[in-house]
């Protein structure tokens, strides 16, 4: 390759261009060349110079343009949702020969199909379930675009509550633990536990403010079709779809729309299930209560109980999770080694247990 410069194996010596290519020349046949091609080749020099330094900017340009653009779509101000819309993940917990680093949880949450889980009846408690974790303790581990992107499928939430009009109680709670949560985190801004700029998080907690008014303002339509009701259908009927909740407060809220329903709802043997479907036998002793002719007060110990305890989670779907090939998946969605998988290696994961999966 030619020097442009003085050669170093041969002191004394430089190359050259001319018109038939590069020479070597030394310091005494110099001479020989013309002021004319001299002057021609500096000229050539420094049109390439100029030539690439243009590129150069051209090209710079071009890169921060490009960033602008990246910037403009991920900041506060940009109208386009980040979502993925990817079935299932593999989660790698270390480096290995095939695979560089790890999953975190902010990840996990962008990469995976939230934004149409939410859409699906069977899924939406347990994506309530789950934003309502993360509000609790996990929002500072999330990095800034999942903590966006967090926002973003909690406003969907929020607008599939208010089109359907149902499941207004667990969304509030939702907003009220995730309101609560970031007055603590905003007061700790300093201390680099949120990403972004402190007006950003401020503006989302009015945003949060804004929902919860509106989920306090819905009024929910009666049903237009006439036939029958609740309260037109047999005692049996009814007591067997009261059985059929899981939550005591909905047994409650049922027990308030007319006086036959009242008092069906506080019916002892309805309380009694619902303490033994979600606390075991010992927790159930340490919180007897009983009247003064002896009885069990159902009621108050489930309302007590549930106040001590967590009570059993259930969902109609789950999040799934293979430990043949670690891929994280939607139980009706097939993941790459569902033909070859061995059974039992296959485990449902609870919200609580799709946040653990990723402590390490």
């Amino acid at each position: 390759m030619p020097f442009l410069g003085k050669d170093w194996r041969s002191p004394g010596q430089s190359w050259v261009k001319t018109e038939d290519g590069w020479k070597k020349t030394t310091s005494d046949n110099n001479m020989d060349i013309s002021a004319e091609s001299y002057c021609d080749n500096n000229k050539e020099n420094e049109y390439e110079e100029s030539f690439n330094q243009d590129n150069l900017l051209l090209s710079l340009g071009y890169d921060m343009a490009a960033k602008k653009r990246k910037k403009d779509l991920m900041n506060n101000n940009s109208k386009v949702p980040y979502f993925h819309m990817e079935k299932w993940i593999y989660v790698h917990k270390g480096s290995t020969k095939e695979r560089h680093g790890y999953c975190t949880l902010g990840e996990a949450f962008n990469r995976l199909d939230f934004c149409s889980a939410i859409k699906d009846t069977r899924r939406f408690n347990y994506i309530v379930r789950l934003l309502e974790l993360i509000a609790k303790s996990k929002l500072p581990s999330l990095s800034g675009v999942a903590q966006k992107n967090y926002m973003n499928i909690l406003e969907r939430v929020v607008q599939k509550v208010l089109l359907d009009q149902q499941n207004v109680r667990p969304i509030k709670e939702l907003l009220q633990t995730l309101y609560r949560s970031l007055c603590g985190l905003v007061q700790d801004m300093g201390k680099s536990v949120l990403v972004g700029n402190i007006s950003t998080w401020v503006h989302r907690m009015d945003s949060i403010t804004q929902w919860h008014q509106q989920l306090d303002n819905i009024q929910i339509n009666r049903p237009t079709t006439e036939g029958l009701n609740l309260s037109d259908l047999p005692t049996s009927v009814q007591l067997n779809i009261m059985q059929r909740l899981s939550d005591g407060r909905d047994l409650v809220s049922l027990g308030q729309v007319t006086p036959d329903l009242g008092v069906l709802s506080e019916d002892r043997l309805l309380w009694k299930g619902l303490c033994q479907h979600h606390f075991t036998d010992r927790q159930i002793r340490k919180r007897l209560i009983v009247t003064e002719k002896g009885q069990l007060e159902w009621q108050k110990m489930y309302f007590k109980l549930i106040r001590c305890y967590p009570r059993l989670e259930e969902y109609c779907e789950t999040l799934h999770f293979c430990t043949h090939c670690h891929i994280l998946f939607w139980k009706d969605t097939k993941h790459p080694c569902t033909a070859n998988n061995p059974e039992g290696c296959t485990s449902s994961l609870s919200p609580q247990d799709f946040i653990d999966l990723f402590n390490f």
